[in-house]
């Protein structure tokens, strides 16, 4: 299946790989209701098909992967997403999927777009991206990060990256386990795609794919949990004021950058 040049989620397929690409380059590829529902319903549909075996995230241009939760497409913040489709998209940046998810960093990733990408199971990042949770250096809480940077890399690193406020580099990430290969911005794509092909050429037990997925479904509570996190980044003005000063390119103190 493939959307619309002018969506802002294109989807496609490569072989046994589905393919979802965050389309809002001129905003930083910050997400929208439809970019949340479409991320959503996208895994809902690979995990349904036996034919896909591996999700592959990445966005369009080379400067930026995703800058987060675009407040400005959130005219009604009480009224926020509901249903499967945003549900899925929770358990897509959770980590808690039931096929195997790449990551290709095209770009800095920061704060909810941090949070996303690092669902995936390995990610391959742009030699020029940067990473972290420039709120933070606004005083506010890196929310549902807390977990998923604890979870794939050493408490010291993932300390100073959540505390800081501060970007780390692609090297930088690559050195402290966030990231699995450091490549060329030109050659992001095309090297997370031959990864996630080879990953869906090995035959897997149905039985052990599906288990993930089980264990997902019985962690209600934690979902519950991970929605209000969403739910609150929309809703906070600060919060909010935090991602449009990195959308309108100003530090996370206000400096220009």
């Amino acid at each position: 299946m493939t959307s619309a040049d002018g969506a802002e989620l294109l989807l496609g397929r490569h072989g046994h790989v589905m393919i979802a690409r965050l389309n809002r380059p001129a905003s930083r590829n910050a997400l929208t209701r439809t970019m949340i529902d479409g991320l959503g319903a996208a895994l809902i549909a690979a995990e349904a098909d036996p034919t896909v075996r591996v999700l592959l995230l990445t966005g369009a241009g080379d400067r930026v992967f995703c800058a987060g939760t675009d407040p400005r497409a959130f005219t009604d913040r009480a009224d926020f997403l509901t249903g499967p489709p945003y549900a899925a998209f929770v358990r897509l940046a959770m980590g808690r999927h039931s096929i195997p998810v790449v990551g290709a960093a095209n770009g800095t990733a920061v704060s909810g777009g941090l949070e996303l990408l690092l669902g995936s199971d390995v990610i391959i990042a742009s030699a020029t991206a940067k990473f972290g949770f420039p709120a933070t250096g606004r005083g506010l809480s890196p929310g549902g990060g807390n977990a998923r940077v604890g979870a794939k890399i050493a408490l010291g690193p993932a300390v100073a990256l959540l505390l800081s406020g501060e970007l780390i580099t692609a090297e930088q990430a690559l050195r402290v386990g966030l990231v699995a290969t450091v490549t060329a911005p030109d050659e992001v794509f095309e090297t997370a795609l031959a990864l996630a092909e080879t990953m869906a050429a090995v035959p897997l037990d149905p039985d052990a794919v599906d288990e993930p997925a089980r264990v997902a479904r019985t962690d209600t509570a934690r979902d519950t949990r991970r929605l209000s996190h969403w739910q609150s980044v929309i809703s906070t003005e600060s919060d909010a004021d935090g991602v449009l000063s990195f959308l309108d390119e100003r530090g996370p103190r206000g400096e220009d950058r």
